[in-house]
């Protein structure tokens, strides 16, 4: 049942509308449209100044607003049929997937969830990318399934990056503290109505974290925290911001974030059945698992087992140097006081992250977590045959095709990522039950339905939001900050709904390439400016403060969208975020993807874009390869990266545009629209939404490793990888 409603939060609220606070604390308005109109019926502009956050714009709302609201008919027969369908959702029973032999309660849930990062919506600034978002989704759709979950994270007060180009084109961040009392996130109180704070176990100089919780849907997001009075300064800085470049600092906080982490799940009184690592900054938790096995009473290897077969780790980084390895003196620093609680000396404790063809590189994380788990998945058919490479010398008995690492193909949560008026497209044409059956691909073959000048339409809809979104930020920029105006026009502010348009938008790493496109200047210049069929592209994303060669990248894509020779048809939108995401996976023609193969791990956005109707141009790599099929966007390239393909790639996509893309998107029938183009996005929707949705991939984890773990649980037997050599 949803908590009683707290006034507290939101004085001003009417008793009529007061089940508006418990909706505002619960992320579920997030992915529910109607949700979401009910808050920005009272009031549409502070919907909008508040970054549609209904948290924040409760607080602001003046009690005469709530007012009429409360005495609206109207506005009263919406909120009341959002606050049953709220309430509805809250107390449902059935669980289909654990009714033999798995007892859940309040306290008693199905699985711990462990990230780094979680991307839930654009006011909790908890995320620096693809994991974050995939985690967010993750939770979401495990609340719609009914499967309990409870997720471990960090409560970022400093957030991860607050992108600002200077007038060179270099990126710089702005430190921007999250507000906390403008968000849909509350503290974690005691008994005794104290916020909870505990301190990280047998940790020297002692640790001590807060806790808060974000409610999404069913389930509940645990955050730790910090910056509290009660740590010293070095201390207050480990949750500070995502991601930190300091090793050490680095190595502190994975262990607050999983030997933290599962010490709060155990303060919290929440008993768990499994662990899911999302990655491996949160392995720790292993051992603190293992460390309550122990002081149960079992051996070590007894422990290590009980805590593996129930374990499942997801690996996201096919890139070497995307792993974390921390140095021996580092590990020995924080871990001396530890490793006696496992039963372990220094080098049996040590050999646990040892890589066997890197022996004294250091403890690595992810072969901690693959030795300590007994269900490891990739994200993608080719990201598994290249983990299975990577990792084979866990395993050096096995041939490579036995190396256990299987293959989970990401998806992404559909209510969150699907436009409100392309589902109301979905509504009229794919039958009313579309939404809690959207996993089955014979729903999506009714996309033929839908007239081909309506889905144009929409699509054409979106695509002036877009544009219209992105010179409104340039205006903002303009008043607020006087900014140059190479900058705004670099912003966006030329754009022309008119033209092809093409979207590249990730984090900015050297293996992405996202200046691949502009290889060819001269050509790529033509292709801009052609009189009668011209493309624009519009970039987006950030590099990581730490990354310089990632920042050159994105100081040249800056500055060739201010070059007056590319015609103002590229633009860079600055700080990248979920909301603009939104904006662009929606309006954009054509979603671009170049990474260097095999470097791709899965590539959620392209599913994204697809889902709307936006068609893929992508290497072959990640998610695509399983995803294209010739006819629902383009491919190029293969997937060996042994030599520089730079020309190579860049070639394929110019051929691409000028023979097949560019015609085909300007080939208008006498309707005055493309309909070889509408062929092509109704293809996008119809081959990849069910396939690539996160409720068929939860329902992949459950079905092949959560009801497993939870029903069969083996002897026994000796832990791997105590015997190597190397610490």
């Amino acid at each position: 049942m949803p908590a009683p409603t707290d006034h507290s939060n939101f004085p001003n609220l009417p008793e009529k509308i007061s089940g508006l606070a418990n909706l505002a604390e619960n992320l579920w308005w997030s992915w529910r449209p109607r949700a979401r109109m009910l808050f920005k019926m009272l009031n549409r502009q502070a919907w909008k100044e508040s970054g549609h956050n209904p948290d924040k714009m409760l607080r602001e709302l003046s009690p005469e607003i709530l007012s009429a609201a409360a005495d609206n008919p109207d506005y009263l027969r919406h909120y009341n049929v959002v606050m049953s369908l709220f309430n509805s959702y809250m107390i449902r029973k059935e669980n289909p997937f654990f009714e033999d032999g798995l007892e859940l309660t309040p306290d008693k849930v199905a699985v711990a969830y462990f990230s780094a990062e979680y991307g839930l919506h654009r006011s909790l600034p908890f995320y620096a990318g693809g994991l974050g978002f995939l985690a967010g989704d993750f939770i979401k759709e495990c609340s719609d399934l009914n499967i309990p979950v409870v997720a471990v994270g960090f409560m970022y007060p400093e957030g991860y990056l607050l992108q600002r180009i200077r007038d060179d084109g270099w990126q710089d961040h702005i430190d921007e503290r999250f507000d906390r009392e403008a968000a849909a996130i509350s503290k974690v109180m005691t008994d005794k109505g104290r916020q909870l704070i505990f301190k990280v176990p047998l940790i020297d100089p002692p640790i001590h974290v807060a806790v808060w919780k974000i409610a999404v849907g069913t389930n509940a997001l645990y955050l730790m925290d910090t910056d509290i009075e009660q740590n010293d300064p070095w201390n207050r800085t480990i949750s500070a911001r995502l991601y930190s470049g300091d090793l050490e600092q680095r190595l502190r906080q994975e262990i607050v974030l999983g030997i933290g982490g599962a010490e709060m799940l155990e303060k919290l009184g929440m008993n768990y059945h499994l662990i899911h690592l999302n990655e491996g900054h949160a392995a720790f938790a292993l051992l603190e698992r293992i460390r309550d096995h122990r002081l149960d009473g079992l051996s070590f290897d007894d422990a290590f087992t009980a805590v593996r077969e129930r374990t499942v780790f997801t690996t996201h980084t096919p890139v070497p140097a995307g792993h974390d390895v921390f140095p021996f003196h580092l590990m020995e620093k924080y871990f001396r006081s530890y490793w006696p609680d496992l039963g372990l000396d220094r080098k049996a404790f040590l050999q646990l992250g040892v890589h066997p063809q890197h022996p004294h590189q250091g403890f690595n994380m992810t072969v901690l977590a693959l030795k300590a788990s007994a269900c490891r998945n990739a994200v993608s058919r080719n990201h598994a045959a290249v983990s299975r490479k990577m990792w084979q010398s866990l395993w050096p008995d096995r041939a490579l095709a036995d190396v256990p690492i299987d293959a989970i193909t990401n998806g992404v949560h559909i209510p969150t990522w699907v436009e409100p008026k392309i589902k109301l497209l979905y509504d009229r044409h794919l039958g009313s039950n579309w939404r809690d059956n959207h996993d089955n691909p014979y729903i999506w073959e009714l996309v033929e339905k839908i007239p081909d000048q309506e889905l144009w339409q929409t699509h054409y809809w979106l695509k002036i939001k877009l544009i219209d979104a992105i010179r409104e930020r340039c205006r903002k920029r303009w008043v607020s900050e006087h900014a140059s105006p190479s900058i705004l026009l670099a912003g966006g502010a030329m754009l022309d709904p008119s033209i092809l348009t093409i979207g590249f938008a990730r984090r900015f790493v050297t293996y992405k390439r996202a200046d691949l496109i502009l290889n060819d200047l001269p050509r790529i210049k033509r292709l801009l400016n052609d009189r009668w069929n011209p493309i624009q592209i519009i970039f987006a994303g950030k590099a990581h403060p730490a990354d310089d060669p990632a920042k050159h990248i994105l100081q040249k894509v800056f500055n060739a969208c201010r070059d007056p020779q590319m015609g103002g048809r590229i633009a860079f939108v600055e700080d990248y975020g979920e909301q603009i995401a939104q904006y662009l996976l929606h309006g954009v023609d054509l979603w671009l993807n170049n990474p260097l193969p095999p470097m791709e791990a899965c590539g959620t956005s392209g599913m994204k874009a697809a889902l709307n109707g936006v068609p893929h141009l992508s290497i072959l790599d990640g998610w695509w390869i399983e995803g294209y099929n010739g006819k629902n966007g383009w491919a190029f390239g293969d997937v060996s990266g042994e030599s520089d393909r730079t020309a190579i790639d860049a070639g394929s996509i110019y051929q691409l545009l000028e023979d097949e893309i560019i015609p085909l998107y300007y080939d208008m029938s006498d309707d005055g629209f493309p309909k070889g183009w509408v062929r092509v996005m109704k293809e996008a929707i119809r081959s990849n939404a069910a396939r690539f949705s996160a409720r068929r991939m939860v329902k992949e984890y459950v079905q092949r490793y959560y009801v497993n773990a939870f029903l069969n649980i083996p002897e026994p037997v000796s832990a791997p990888g105590t015997s190597n050599n190397g610490a």
